[in-house]
């Protein structure tokens, strides 16, 4: 982030901020405390109106309205050069490269909201402040609050460094990145970005909204695929819903002598072939079998290990008659 070099080094820089400085610039506690700070914009030219977090309670607006960012032909600028006071009220000065879509009105109206709720202040400087305090200052309390906070995100942030180890085709890691983060176009998504949306139902069952959880997970025609493949190693658990927790679990089963990283790429396979059956029954009209979903997942499986795993040998149709052997040494 910007700006913490670039705060005045003046005598009038409080104890905490030259204190809160010091940790930033020394250690990884650092970096997670600064997600703690923001932009109190006034009067001078140092806060950058995309990049810069100065929306209380939200991201960088570059993060939050990208596709605005985009079509806007003031990137990259600061806040004194999207707007004049008159009347002593700042009153904003916004241009696009084009006339926005239908689809994108809706989200400008929110994105003027957001810049609206913020007051440019006249008569006094750009500072930052300590957002996680109401005070704007920082404090012991507040601080140990962020960092567990973060410390838990960084618990969570382990799948994708156990994902990203997996020898298994570009395609399916990123797709699985997708899906960890909760990135795939699924109804729900869709329709949290303004996109129209008829129905949003699972397209397996018909009952609930689909979402990645529900999708992937809690489906009542998709959870019984998760139930038959702990069976193979003759364990019986409560599966977590979200994707992230759900993968983690998976991966940390730990029977003897299983082939754990088989094991993971297994997961990768069954989504991955979850995700291609939803698409062709949305866009090919096909219908659900249940059964099939294990083959192909098996298949799929297979391959990436005859391609991928050294030494790797067996003919498929050894393979897929005693697939649970397969994750065992």
């Amino acid at each position: 982030m910007r700006g913490l070099e670039e705060e005045p080094g003046s005598n009038k820089d409080s104890l905490w901020w030259r204190d809160l400085k010091l940790i930033f610039q020394a250690s990884h506690q650092g970096e997670q405390l600064q997600k703690g700070t923001m932009w109190k914009v006034g009067r001078e030219d140092r806060v950058k109106f995309w990049e810069d977090e100065w929306i209380q309670g939200e991201a960088s607006l570059i993060t939050k309205y990208p596709r605005l960012y985009v079509v806007s032909q003031q990137q990259n600028q600061i806040i004194q050069k999207l707007g004049e006071f008159k009347d002593n009220v700042w009153e904003w000065n916004l241009s696009w490269k084009r006339s926005l879509f239908d689809n994108e009105i809706t989200m400008a109206s929110n994105f003027l909201t957001d810049i609206g709720t913020n007051t440019i202040q006249r008569n006094r400087k750009d500072e930052w402040v300590w957002k996680e305090d109401q005070s704007g200052k920082f404090t012991v309390q507040s601080a140990y609050k962020l960092l567990t906070r973060e410390a838990v995100e960084g618990e969570r942030d382990r799948a994708f460094e156990e994902l990203w180890n997996l020898k298994v085709l570009s395609k399916v890691a990123v797709f699985a990145w997708r899906l960890l983060r909760d990135r795939l176009p699924t109804k729900v998504n869709l329709y949290r970005r303004q996109v129209e949306v008829a129905d949003r139902s699972c397209p397996f069952c018909g009952n609930m909204e689909e979402d990645a959880g529900h999708l992937f997970f809690q489906c009542s025609k998709i959870l019984p695929l998760w139930w038959e493949t702990l069976s193979w190693l003759n364990i019986s658990a409560a599966l977590p819903i979200d994707p992230k927790q759900h993968f983690l679990q998976h991966g940390s089963i730990m029977v003897g002598g299983t082939r754990i990283n088989r094991w993971k790429c297994w997961w990768l396979a069954v989504t991955w072939t979850i995700w291609q059956k939803r698409n062709k029954i949305i866009f090919n009209n096909e219908s659900l079998d249940s059964n099939k979903l294990i083959d192909d997942a098996s298949f799929l499986l297979w391959t990436w290990l005859s391609n991928l795993e050294k030494g790797f040998a067996e003919h498929f149709n050894q393979w897929s008659t005693i697939i649970r052997q397969g994750f065992l040494y």
